[in-house]
């Protein structure tokens, strides 16, 4: 899971976003320097927090890992502000390593195929349209609830009719410099670990 914080852009706050909302049916409320998003259902979208460089020493700015230091220093700060939403959220990497299974052809689709995952904790199945893609490779897989550098969030979806959980990435969409025009996953060479977090 990451969070944000860019000083320049909009000032001392780390956002911590979980779910895009509908901007005329978001509520805000307050808890000291916490700010609690919802919509107009209750579902919580994300927090605030306000004057952050008073309670965390962040390092960098823009997307930044949501670190044990960070996610305990948030559980006090709700706890000293009475706000009693639970803070157990996912800190395993967004981006990690996988190793590709089994690949069988979609049925409704012939430019796409059925993986099955092994990201080590557990299994995916990741629908993928990359000409490249093949069984017994090591692949970057970006977990549900990833946001990759064009801003796209990773969800659970449902392609011509089969589930998919994560994407199986290419060096163009991880933005890596260098990334060959040619359409196709990054794969891997044997030195990666599976399940082991990819950095970029």
């Amino acid at each position: 899971m990451d969070v944000f914080y860019n000083p320049k852009g909009i000032g001392d706050v780390l956002v911590i976003p979980f779910e895009d909302g509908d901007r005329y049916k978001i509520r805000h409320e307050a808890f000291g320097d916490i700010t609690k998003i919802t919509d107009d259902q209750g579902t919580i979208l994300g927090y605030n927090i306000f004057q952050a460089s008073t309670h965390f020493s962040i390092e960098g700015t823009g997307k930044i890992e949501l670190t044990v230091a960070i996610h305990d220093k948030i559980k006090n700060l709700f706890e000293e502000n009475n706000l009693h939403d639970a803070v157990d959220w996912d800190l395993s990497p967004a981006f990690v390593v996988g190793y590709v299974k089994e690949k069988t052809p979609h049925e409704d689709a012939d430019k796409l195929n059925i993986c099955q995952v092994d990201i080590g904790e557990n299994t995916l199945q990741i629908v993928c349209g990359a000409p490249n893609v093949d069984v017994n490779q090591k692949v970057v897989v970006a977990k549900v609830g990833a946001v990759m550098p064009s801003g796209l969030k990773i969800r659970p979806t449902k392609l011509r009719g089969v589930p998919s959980n994560g994407m199986i990435c290419s060096q163009k969409e991880l933005g890596l410099p260098n990334a060959p025009v040619e359409k196709g996953i990054y794969v891997l060479d044997d030195s990666y670990a599976v399940g082991e977090a990819f950095n970029f």
